[in-house]
């Protein structure tokens, strides 16, 4: 008989069993999943209905008893009993490598003179992941692909699946990979003290066997070989790479538009021959072709039968020449011809003074200093061409220094002092045209800029209209260049004196009483006969040193300079009179 263990403790029999009317739901779990494609089965942790399973009918009060529960006796210390930091390989030998120098020995076939070769090798071996990488060192010319032979990987060690371990390896063993056995020779320090700090003894390193074909072409050769001096192979050998340089200048001016340029002759100890490079500086206006002259062999001497071959349209070959150019014929300091060139040697290069005093020690080499090409652009100035009369003649001047002309630079300074100060004289122009003697003009000059203006007085009767003879612009004085230019200042401005303005001659014969204040407070810079030609025209008492003004009221020149006065002022008679402010 089976009894039921429910909450009721009756036997589970017909008429013993009493229905949960609050239950609502008597499906199975779900035991079945699927991860990945594959169905993965499950263990049920609740029964038909949500119902919880009788094994795992524990109460919490057990539960946490069981898990709070401390034994009475402790053994130990507490600080025993706690484990230690767990810290992965990866983290913990990260960037430790171990290695090893070998070597292997590879077979030769089919050679009389060696049967085998020892090639070194340099094995790594990872610890952070077990993997190893073997690694040639690369020989110059050596003629064999080395470098990586095997990248980084876990190397098997046998056919049933095992790798080599860091505690498989030592010095004088043999390590067999790929079928290929490498001979492990020595270690380095790091991997020396790691070995023994884990209790491996490290054996002797052993010496790297010699390579029988190096330790042959290292031999010298036998005696009845050709001479090493006149061995092809021997000059190939031992001068491939070595070059002499020189310095020099190619010498040009006898040819139309002919210049002294620098360039550089290469002479190759390889084979004997001689190229030519131009040495380009930036903005020079040249091709950017550096090759003056291509890489060749320079008949020294031709042989006196082929001496009217035509070499200027074919090709001299080895047969027609006596004797090529060497390294004997560049001698520094002096000039020598190349195929119809003059170049002088000035300086070479510090490997070709080692190579003459080792090899040529007859041979003097004296450096000249060459004139730096701006020594030479301070000896030939610039022409500026003279004035066409267009435009101003700082404007006229930009066109000539550069492609795209900028406007001249302006004093801004002297425009904010000299701002509306304008020094006026009367004048009459000095002609031989009887019509131009009752003509009057009235010159202004501006402070600011010291630009001039001409306006002439209208006159009744005269045939002659009047107004503006000529705009605000500066005037140079007679004979002055374009490159430096010499303007009229206040200065040159004395009652009587003559101005010449584009080939018209004027007569300076009055001033404003104006000119005679500024002039007085600039008496500095001012020349004595100017201001004695305005103190005599405009009567200004010298003797006591108080000029007076036009009323007679005894009062200094202290008046704010005035504006430019209207046509109907200007001509009004009494120009030069005191005006009103």
């Amino acid at each position: 008989m089976s009894w039921n263990w429910n909450s009721h403790g009756l036997p589970f029999l017909p008429g013993y069993t009493f229905r949960d009317v609050t239950k609502s739901a008597f499906h199975r779990p779900q035991t079945l999943g699927y991860k990945n494609g594959f169905a993965l089965p499950g263990r049920p942790t609740v029964g038909i209905g949500q119902a919880p399973l009788l094994s795992e009918q524990l109460i919490q009060q057990e539960i946490s008893e069981l898990s709070f529960e401390t034994p009475d006796i402790i053994y130990g210390s507490l600080d025993q009993s706690m484990e230690k930091e767990f810290i992965p390989a990866h983290v913990a030998l990260d960037k430790k490598v171990l290695r090893f120098y070998g070597y292997f020995l590879e077979n030769i076939q089919f050679s009389p003179e060696e049967e085998c070769r020892v090639r070194p090798v340099v094995i790594y071996y990872y610890l952070e992941d077990d993997s190893m990488c073997i690694i040639e060192p690369m020989v110059e010319n050596s003629g064999i692909p080395q470098g990586k032979r095997i990248k980084r990987q876990r190397l098997p060690k046998n056919e049933f699946g095992e790798h080599y371990q860091w505690k498989e390896l030592n010095v004088g063993m043999d390590l067999e990979v790929y079928g290929v056995k490498y001979h492990i020779t020595q270690c380095d320090a790091f991997t020396k003290e790691f070995m023994e700090s884990e209790g491996i003894v490290v054996n002797d390193p052993e010496p790297m066997p010699v390579d029988p074909y190096s330790q042959r072409r290292i031999q010298p050769q036998p005696s009845y070989t050709t001479p090493s001096e006149f061995d092809c192979m021997h000059q190939f050998l031992t001068m491939d790479r070595k070059v002499l340089r020189f310095f020099a200048l190619w010498d040009d001016s006898d040819s139309l538009f002919g210049d002294t340029r620098p360039v550089t002759i290469q002479y190759f100890l390889v084979d004997d021959t001689v190229e030519i490079r131009e040495v380009h500086e930036p903005n020079s206006g040249r091709d950017p072709f550096p090759v003056l002259m291509r890489r060749q062999k320079l008949p020294k001497k031709i042989k006196p039968e082929s001496e009217t071959f035509p070499s200027c349209v074919l090709e001299v070959s080895k047969q027609e020449v006596d004797e090529y150019y060497s390294p004997k014929d560049f001698k520094v300091g002096q000039t020598m011809t190349l195929l119809g060139r003059r170049f002088l040697l000035y300086d070479c290069d510090g490997f070709t003074k080692e190579y003459y005093q080792k090899n040529h020690p007859d041979v003097e080499i004296k450096p000249s200093e060459v004139p730096k090409k701006t020594d030479l652009l301070q000896e030939t100035k610039k022409e500026v061409p003279p004035y066409n009369g267009f435009g101003s003649l700082e404007d006229s001047l930009q066109n000539c220094l550069s492609l795209i002309p900028e406007p001249p630079k302006k004093n801004v300074l002297k425009m904010l002092e000299n701002d509306h100060k304008v020094l006026r004289y009367s004048a009459r122009l000095d002609s031989q045209n009887p019509e131009d003697e009752c003509r009057r003009f009235i010159l202004s000059y501006f402070l600011s800029n010291d630009m001039i203006s001409i306006f002439e007085k209208p006159t009744r009767n005269s045939g002659i209209i009047g107004g503006k003879f000529l705009e605000k612009t500066r005037i140079p004085k007679p004979g002055s260049t374009m490159d430096k230019p010499e303007f009229y200042s206040p200065a040159d401005f004395a009652i009587g004196a003559t101005v010449e303005v584009f080939s018209h001659r004027f007569v300076l014969t009055d001033a404003d009483h104006y000119v005679l204040t500024y002039l007085e407070s600039n008496a500095s810079q001012i020349p004595c006969q100017t201001l004695d030609s305005l103190h005599q025209k405009l009567g200004v008492k010298t003797a006591n040193n108080q000029p007076a003004d036009q009323n007679g009221s005894g009062h200094g020149p202290s008046r704010a300079p005035q504006m430019s006065p209207s046509p109907a002022m200007l001509s009004s008679s009494s120009w030069g009179s005191p005006r009103c402010s």
